[in-house]
């Protein structure tokens, strides 16, 4: 099964929180801890993350908070969780050392896979993700 740390979770939902109320002004830290329950120092961390790999901006003052440094529809959601995550990788095996490695008959699809999941977190940005449709990409035939 396919998941997501807590911290790309949480960091998925603050920066998709940030965007859809991009035209607001700056959100704060605390806004987005009390609307999902999320510890604060904690997503505190995740913020600072983003904003270290510019996805977002902090602003100070009595307004302040963080704000995007793009628009959404500029924004890949593989962007986000590699800034929280590093590389995407599905399986650790890829990257050597799996005592399996020359018997292993998975290698190859498992590579496919990991490139598909890649393509498809690139390829969706942060304002897909507020579309009320299911994409075209995700659509059982």
């Amino acid at each position: 099964m396919l998941r997501f740390t807590k911290r790309a979770d949480y960091g998925l939902m603050a920066i998709h929180y940030i965007a859809t109320h991009d035209g607001l002004g700056a959100v704060s830290t605390k806004r987005i801890a009390e609307e999902f329950g999320i510890p604060p120092e904690l997503l505190a961390k995740i913020l600072q993350r983003l904003a270290k790999r510019r996805l977002i901006v902090s602003q100070n003052g009595p307004k302040g908070g963080y704000a995007l440094t793009r628009h959404p529809a500029d924004i890949s959601v593989g962007e986000v969780v590699r800034a929280l995550e590093g590389p995407i990788s599905i399986v650790s095996c890829l990257d050597g050392g799996c005592p399996q490695e020359k018997r292993c008959n998975l290698k190859r699809p498992v590579q496919k896979l990991q490139t598909a999941i890649s393509q498809l977190l690139d390829t969706m940005s942060l304002a897909e993700l507020s579309n009320q449709g299911v994409p075209e990409v995700l659509t059982i035939k």
